[in-house]
């Protein structure tokens, strides 16, 4: 019983950073209908910006700071430069071009920080309790917190106001005197600092180098069509939902060769069952 309270409360943990991610996937859809898919290497090269600060002798707030400030301005980049340009293209073009962008991120953060593997340090102390680590129960503890500050701001401050209105309704928010077009690249700037906190807390488990968000991206991904790709709080449910899933599958059901593809099968059935996801919203059409 030890073992399978240990293996549930560790896919917790993984379950956080993958709801960080589905949480940042879902802002996107909701601003612009469209998938970052490049969201994961942005966050990936912005760990990076932040281990070349460790290097440098900065404490683990500056390394944080300097990947969540470079996360920001690359998303607000991307919606300024790409997206907005793209807002009359078909919905394959910008697939096309945010997996471009994908490969150039990789390509440029190998270029730049080098492709091998290295060590990423923790903020918690590497110590263990009876069933976590405290780099575990960190990442629980900081995913919950993104999740309630994320919240907060969209609820109770008038920025965060203006950027559900224009997500929800882009022509009526114009009306009103909101600068829709800022603050759909304020939204995509915040969910690449979001993926970048996430990046930050699973690169001390599976260790730096340009790949290393390839799978977190699809559990990300995953965990979003599971809990309803336009319900943030659907992403948050589902990214805990297919950590503890994946982890105790891989220990106990198929092995962790295979853990993914049962998880993705898990995720499969329900979306035949509900294509909306758990959560999200059921189209539906007059008549």
């Amino acid at each position: 019983m030890d073992a399978l309270i240990r293996q549930v409360l560790s896919g917790a943990a993984l379950g956080g950073i993958y709801a960080l991610v589905a949480l940042a996937v879902v802002m996107v859809y909701q601003a612009t209908r469209h998938v970052n898919f490049a969201i994961g290497e942005t966050a990936m090269f912005s760990a990076s910006v932040a281990a070349a600060c460790f290097q440098a002798a900065a404490p683990y707030w500056v390394g944080l700071l300097a990947a969540v400030a470079t996360a920001f301005v690359l998303g607000v980049a991307i919606e300024r430069l790409l997206v907005e340009r793209l807002e009359r293209a078909s919905a394959l073009s910008v697939v096309v071009v945010m997996i471009g962008l994908l490969l150039v991120f990789n390509s440029v953060a190998g270029w730049l920080f080098g492709f091998t593997v290295r060590p990423f340090p923790s903020p918690f102390p590497p110590a263990r309790t009876r069933y976590l680590s405290p780099h575990e129960i960190g990442v629980i503890a900081v995913s919950l917190i993104v999740v309630v500050a994320l919240y907060g701001f969209l609820q109770h401050t008038r920025l965060g106001l203006a950027m559900r209105a224009t997500a929800d309704n882009r022509t009526s928010s114009r009306l009103v005197g909101i600068r829709a077009g800022w603050m759909l690249a304020l939204g995509w700037g915040v969910a690449s600092a979001i993926a970048a906190v996430a990046a930050m807390l699973v690169a001390p488990i599976v260790y730096l180098e340009p790949n290393m968000m390839s799978p977190v991206l699809i559990y990300g991904f995953a965990a979003a069509l599971l809990g309803g790709i336009d319900s943030p709080a659907g992403a948050v449910v589902g990214g805990f939902l297919v950590g503890m899933f994946e982890n105790v599958a891989g220990a106990y059901l198929v092995g962790p060769e295979l853990k993914l593809v049962a998880a993705l099968a898990v995720i499969v059935a329900v979306l035949m069952v509900r294509p909306a996801g758990l959560f999200g919203t059921r189209p539906v059409a007059r008549v």
